[in-house]
């Protein structure tokens, strides 16, 4: 009897952990496959060089001032998830690293990145994604891990 009841607190307890993100949940999302070549080119276009650096890319370099510390690409010990980086994009201020001194990176523990959603397309959206999955070398054990 107390093995059931127990069996059936994990159900509810997981149950219930699934279900705490209500809409906000990332349960059923699917990103379609987007095109690196293009991404570069929206990455370029909208202007995201500006303040990135992408390791290992000949780009125009950042201008901002002061710079902004965040450098992608490089190696990683867990694969980025589309979730993870649709989220840094379209809502920096979700998650700033403490990593980074306040300042370079937000002011009032808002991001300083802009808003680009009526500057950039779903498609544009779609290739930047995969274009920056395409950054990352996922090296497991290793000591950085990748942002969320």
């Amino acid at each position: 009897m107390m093995r059931w009841r127990s069996l059936g607190v994990v159900t509810l307890t997981l149950a219930v952990a699934a279900c705490a993100d209500g809409k906000k949940s990332p349960a059923g999302l699917h990103f379609p496959d987007g095109d690196p070549t293009a991404g570069q080119q929206a990455f370029l276009d909208l202007r995201c060089h500006s303040c990135h650096w992408v390791r290992d890319l000949d780009l125009p370099p950042p201008v901002a001032d002061p710079t902004v510390p965040v450098i992608l690409g490089g190696k990683v010990t867990a694969e980025l998830t589309d979730g993870a980086l649709i989220t840094a994009i379209v809502d920096p201020s979700h998650a700033i690293s403490p990593r980074y001194r306040q300042e370079q990176v937000g002011l009032g523990g808002l991001s300083r990145m802009g808003d680009y959603s009526d500057a950039m397309t779903v498609r544009q959206l779609v290739d930047l994604v995969a274009f920056l999955h395409d950054q990352y070398e996922v090296v497991p054990g290793m000591g950085q891990k990748p942002f969320r």
